[in-house]
């Protein structure tokens, strides 16, 4: 039997159950994978509570990134076979796919190979493609800019900061308190702003030398947006890739016409072959060369943890990538 995370009613984390079911049979183009390390996303929070960006089909499960080795591939599927290791990177949705069990069955598609233990391949992935897709693939950020980091110690955050580094540009990261400030330092933040005690803007221009920010890489979303365009150069570009503030964003129109914002999903670049496979030559060369080491912040052990951990991850108290093990 296969022991999976389910959940038949939306809300926090005590909705998360454990039950047995069947170990899954690949379909054609699927693959199964024996899971060994589970990351955990704030997307998997805001589909358990019902507020992510697909409606949740009950009953449902979780994840969308994890590594293991592959266990059985479909017909059609040539490129994989039993015993690969391998990550799962987000290419689906939790609707028809998850990751929270001892096996999961996923479109093969979604596997990348796997050059390093099954902890780092689960915390590795997610974060760097985020930060890939919005600021390298649509070449926002060059070397040499000014890029701040909102929500800069969840673990797409830090991505986000080692992206930075590794082009020569120059990352601001951003914490409500100067609590995680030596952290973000230490992770390679070249300034920290706390934006519970600072100035967002008059900080940004300090930073900048009276220039203002090249580009903002936001995961919050909502009202702090237009805060966020005062620091932004004519010209600039405003990245957000998620909406943690769960308020309308309203566009900045008193910078028009010298804003760009943008905003994008993963999934447009991970259902497209050819976009995935550079994505993840630019990640793995990172792993290779160093510069991309996910900062794990806490391994939970058994899948009776899930509500626990997923308590850590709503806790706001993480640096970096929370894995749980089945």
């Amino acid at each position: 039997m296969n022991r999976v995370v389910r959940f038949t009613e939306l809300g926090g984390p005590e909705v998360l159950t454990v039950v047995e079911e069947p170990v899954p049979q690949p379909g054609p183009g699927e693959a199964v994978v024996a899971v060994e390390a589970i990351g955990l996303n704030r997307a998997e929070s805001m589909f358990r509570r019902g507020e992510y960006i697909e409606p949740t089909r009950l009953p449902a499960g979780l994840g969308y990134e994890a590594a293991g080795t592959v266990a059985a591939v479909g017909a059609g599927v040539d490129r994989w076979s039993a015993g690969d290791p391998v990550s799962i990177v987000p290419a689906f949705s939790m609707n028809d796919h998850t990751v929270y069990g001892d096996h999961a069955l996923v479109p093969a598609r979604a596997l990348v190979p796997r050059p390093v233990d099954a902890v780092t391949g689960a915390a590795t992935w997610m974060p760097f493609l985020v930060a890939y897709a919005g600021l390298l693939e649509p070449r926002v950020l060059q070397p040499g800019d000014h890029v701040l980091v909102t929500a800069a110690s969840s673990s797409v955050g830090l991505a986000a900061i080692a992206t930075a580094n590794r082009i020569g540009a120059v990352p601001i990261a951003t914490s409500r308190s100067r609590a995680k400030a030596q952290a973000l330092l230490d992770a390679g933040a070249a300034h920290v702003v706390a934006t519970g005690e600072e100035d967002l803007v008059a900080r940004c221009r300090e930073i900048t030398g009276g220039r203002g920010l090249d580009v903002v890489f936001d995961a919050v979303a909502g009202p702090a947006v237009e805060t966020m365009a005062d620091a932004v150069r004519p010209d600039g570009t405003i990245v957000i890739h998620g909406r943690l503030s769960g308020e309308p964003t309203i566009f900045p129109t008193a910078t028009l016409p010298d804003l760009v914002v943008r905003s994008f999903t993963l999934f447009a670049m991970t259902r497209d072959a050819e976009r995935l496979r550079r994505a993840a030559a630019f990640v793995a060369a990172g792993m290779r060369g160093g510069d991309f080491a996910p900062q794990v912040d806490r391994v939970f052990d058994g899948l009776d943890q899930v509500v626990a951990a997923h308590e850590h991850l709503e806790s706001n108290a993480q640096v970096g990538k929370i894995v749980l093990r089945p």
